[in-house]
């Protein structure tokens, strides 16, 4: 009878280790953050380019890349499916805030802006798209090859 030889597991990770794939997860969604709140604050000052007198929508495609590209940073990174949400809720907080008038009547996203509008419903989309999708995604172990 033929002799199967098995790899033996891995060896758990010292605590050297842990620490610092704890560090380089934590760095990973502060990053995700800040890459929400700059993907957010780009979108807006994109919203208003003009080319010719007319809206150019410039914003709509960037905010859809950049959602796309910071969802898969966040679930790389931190290696959890709820991490879609560490850039999303930022850029959400950022879009509704400049939806809303100040005291002195200022708005940075106006009704009549088509670009700032397709925007954020883009936006929202694609983070919803890349959440729902991480949701339905078959569980994997980090360590597999």
């Amino acid at each position: 009878m033929p002799v199967i030889e098995q790899e033996a597991p891995p060896p758990p990770p010292g605590r050297g280790e842990r620490l610092l794939e704890t560090a380089l997860r934590v760095a990973g969604g502060l990053i995700s953050v800040v890459g929400g709140v700059l993907t957010a604050l780009l979108g807006l000052g994109l919203s208003t380019v003009r080319a010719g007198g007319h809206l150019v929508g410039v914003s709509v495609p960037v905010t859809i890349g950049a959602a796309i590209a910071l969802s898969w940073f966040a679930y790389a990174t931190v290696g959890r499916k709820w991490a879609v949400a560490l850039p999303a809720l930022p850029w959400f907080a950022l879009m509704a805030l400049a939806a809303v008038r100040t005291a002195e009547g200022d708005l940075l996203v106006a009704g009549d802006n088509w670009v700032g509008l397709a925007m954020i419903t883009c936006g929202a989309m694609t983070f919803a798209v890349m959440a729902f999708r991480q949701i339905l995604s078959p569980t994997q172990s980090r360590h597999d090859g």
